[in-house]
């Protein structure tokens, strides 16, 4: 007895949807993670010029990147601390800390 064929099409379909589901998110947390960290206050222009300068530090120097993680680390344990403490602001998904260094501020950008 010969069983049914997978409709293979269909499920490229499905993963296909899901795919451009999952990048939709991830672009929505991008935008919510730049402004939770106050870089929502920045130029598109200097915005991207920071990210560039992250991307070529961490070509150069490998310990940067590790050091950008720790610290991004760091914000986002701050971030969970205030949401448990019903502080900061419950629309968003990060919370918003500008009174404060965030990851994109100071001498080490995060990237």
């Amino acid at each position: 007895m010969m069983r049914k064929p997978r409709d293979i099409d269909a499920e490229l379909k499905v993963l296909g949807e899901r795919q451009k589901l999952l990048r939709s998110k991830r672009t929505t947390q991008l935008g919510e993670l730049v402004a939770a960290t106050g870089a929502d206050l920045l130029g598109a222009e200097s915005l991207a010029g920071i990210l560039l300068d992250a991307i070529e530090k961490a070509k150069a120097d490998p310990s940067a990147k590790e050091a950008w993680q720790r610290r991004g680390e760091a914000f986002f344990r701050r971030q969970r601390r205030k949401q448990a403490n019903n502080i900061g602001d419950a629309a968003q998904g990060f919370g918003v800390d500008h009174d404060g260094a965030t990851p994109l501020s100071g001498g080490d950008q995060a990237g």
